[in-house]
Order: C-alpha cells, then structure tokens, then sequence
C-alpha cells in the first residue's frame, strides 16, 4: 500500500473523529470509548499495512 495512501486514510479518519466529537452531542464517557476504539483500530491497521502483524504469527509461546 502506498504511504500517500495510508496518510490520506489517516488525515480522513482524524477528521471525522474531529467531526464526531465537535458537532454530535454525546456524553463524555461515550467520546472517550469511541476514541480509544477508533485509536486501537488504526494502530492494528497501521501494524498490518507496515507489516509487523504478519512477525508476530511467527511467534510461538
């Protein structure tokens, strides 16, 4: 996947989070978990696409 394409995804999701926690009226807990959840997801995506999920299946415990 291209770096411009993971920047693009990047600034997208970084703004409708923006847009989600600025103008929809939601309780502050609520935000919060929305953030965290969505902060998680883009770092698993973020190890998948540089690749460093693929090492860890290589792991055995």
């Amino acid at each position: 996947m291209p770096l411009l394409t993971v920047i693009i995804v990047l600034i997208v999701v970084g703004v409708l989070l923006w847009l989600v926690n600025t103008f929809i009226p939601m309780q502050g807990t609520i935000k919060r978990i929305l953030n965290v959840v969505i902060v998680i997801v883009l770092v698993i995506w973020l190890l998948n696409v540089f690749g460093v999920l693929n090492y860890l299946k290589d792991i055995h415990v």
